[in-house]
């Protein structure tokens, strides 16, 4: 899959056993399946370089799955 860039901010959703996401400047909703430690602080604005993740069924049915491949901050 390819890559591409996101601003968002950095949400954490109570659902479940809870999860982080993120949310982009244009109301998309991405769900990480490899969130860096460093960015798991709700309302943090992020830059992120993700890339959608091919089956990644989940038991939140909550966002898209994406692995963060570059981020800043």
């Amino acid at each position: 899959m390819k890559s591409k860039r996101i601003k968002g901010t950095v949400i954490y959703q109570n659902l479940a056993t809870g999860f982080w996401g993120i949310v982009d400047d244009k109301g998309n909703e991405w769900r990480p399946v490899n969130m860096p430690e460093q960015l798991k602080q709700e309302g943090k604005k992020v830059s992120l370089t993700i890339r959608e993740v091919d089956g990644g069924m989940s038991i939140f049915m909550w966002g898209t799955p994406v692995e963060v491949v570059g981020f800043d901050t």
